[in-house]
């Protein structure tokens, strides 16, 4: 890395799932609030849903996301029964005229702890509320010490159409360091269980910066994923932040490779997969030429929402189950993280959003515009400005930002267009952050940047 991309690289910026960021999230947003963007949303408007299961097995030391150790399935079992009737109220704040379901996606947690009978009463009472749309896409996150060649079976027969395995690392002695152990073989028969069983389209997600991990094993591993032929691979960079995530206390930070050595794994992994053939999507994924992903990337159709980079064409998506987003076109809304607190609103009959934030000013605009470049790594400032009836120069602000990205070659300015360089690609986060008018630099409240 070129010491004068160094301050990117430890500059901790959104990630721009959403903008305005989850931080500026408050509970002024109200359930009134809620149903009143739900009633908004336009005649044969397609919807996304996103569902979140909690719990899994086991705490894998590096997690950040909402999750909680299950030591029974009692829990599991209640919380499903409650989702069907979050479902139900869900469906019915919803105008008759919505365009049904182009995509559904389960994460947690690991979803894969549903029993099959759980998750196929679940799956069935979305598809008889909401509507499948003729092209839906039905995804679920899998966890593979959970999986069995039975449970591939139930997941196809479910409707699940395409499933994404966390994988994160093939080393036994970096799996130690994670409280993950998950060989290859069991990897691989997952795969192949999902294969036979119907569940043609796999995505992997592979982590860098993980403790004891060095750049020889991060190229093994990604020759190992390669080896099994997944259409996508997500690869995310290990955020440290034992103050957010109490379990990462467990992972000893002088285990954990320095800033050189992050920037030399994502490197070397996206070396070892553009080798393969491999279409480089955005800053963090990878997707084979064949994949609809790749082809977004080529036609310029590439989206992002909060599960990344995606080919979903919903501008709404709606949650599901405890800590769930929901992106609409006013603003955003979350549910109650806490179980007990969102159990208590769906037994009261009320949507179990918590807190969200509400679309303002120039919000939208700046919106697109991140995400826009997140995505194609081009902008045209000035077309898009006149989009959104705005003046030419309305975005001169982020302009004058990027000029010091500009000079240190992460980004090409030719007037009003800009297009993030090769060398950019990796920190088109701090590119997307130019337009941010609510960021501010605030150290642990959002991940590096490599």
């Amino acid at each position: 890395m070129k010491a004068e991309h160094h301050k990117y690289a430890l500059a901790e910026v959104p990630r721009y799932t959403s903008y305005p960021t989850a931080v500026q999230f408050s509970d002024g947003i109200s359930e009134a609030d809620y149903r009143l963007w739900l009633a908004q949303i336009a005649p044969g408007e397609p919807l996304s849903l996103y569902v979140h299961i909690p719990f899994c097995q086991k705490m894998c030391w590096y997690c950040g996301c909402h999750t909680t150790v299950a030591h029974t399935y009692d829990r599991v079992g209640t919380y499903a029964q409650d989702m069907l009737a979050e479902i139900d109220l869900l469906a019915a704040a919803l105008p008759e005229h919505h365009g049904g379901l182009a995509h559904v996606h389960f994460g947690g947690g690991s979803p894969t702890m549903l029993t099959d009978t759980d998750f196929a009463a679940i799956t069935a009472k979305i598809l008889s509320a909401f509507g499948p749309r003729a092209d839906m896409e039905l995804a679920i996150e899998i966890d593979p010490r959970t999986m069995s060649a039975q449970k591939a079976c139930a997941l196809a027969k479910a409707g699940v159409t395409r499933a994404s395995l966390g994988v994160q690392d093939f080393n036994p002695h970096v799996q130690e360091k994670i409280n993950r152990i998950q060989p290859f073989e069991l990897v691989r028969d997952t795969v192949d269980w999902l294969r036979e069983a119907g569940v043609q389209a796999i995505n992997f997600d592979l982590i860098y910066g993980l403790p004891g991990q060095s750049v020889k094993d991060v190229k093994h591993s990604t020759e190992l994923a390669i080896s099994l032929r997944p259409d996508r691979l997500a690869v995310f960079g290990y955020a440290h932040v034992p103050w957010f995530k109490k379990h990462q206390e467990m992972i000893k930070q002088e285990d954990l490779p320095g800033m050189e050595e992050r920037f030399a794994e994502a490197s070397m992994v996206g070396q070892v997969l553009e080798g393969a053939g491999y279409v480089a999507v955005g800053f963090d994924h990878y997707a084979h030429p064949d994949d609809s992903m790749a082809k977004a990337v080529m036609a310029g159709t590439l989206r992002r929402n909060f599960q990344g980079y995606t080919t979903d064409t919903a501008d709404t998506m709606l949650g599901l189950g405890a800590s769930s987003i929901g992106a609409l076109g006013p603003g955003y809304v979350q549910n109650a993280p806490a179980l007990d607190q969102w159990r208590k609103a769906i037994h009261a009959g009320k949507l179990p959003i918590t807190r969200g934030v509400a679309l303002a000013g120039e919000d939208a605009m700046r919106r697109a515009a991140i995400m826009t470049v997140m995505s194609t790594m081009a902008l045209d400032l000035n077309a898009h400005t006149a989009a959104f009836g705005a003046a030419d120069g309305a975005l001169d602000d982020a302009l004058e930002k990027l000029m010091p990205l500009a000079v240190d070659g992460l980004v090409n300015i030719d007037g009003h267009k800009i297009t993030v360089t090769p060398q950019g690609r990796v920190f088109v986060r701090n590119i997307g952050a130019s337009f941010d008018t609510h960021w501010q630099m605030s150290a642990g409240r959002h991940s590096r940047a490599v």
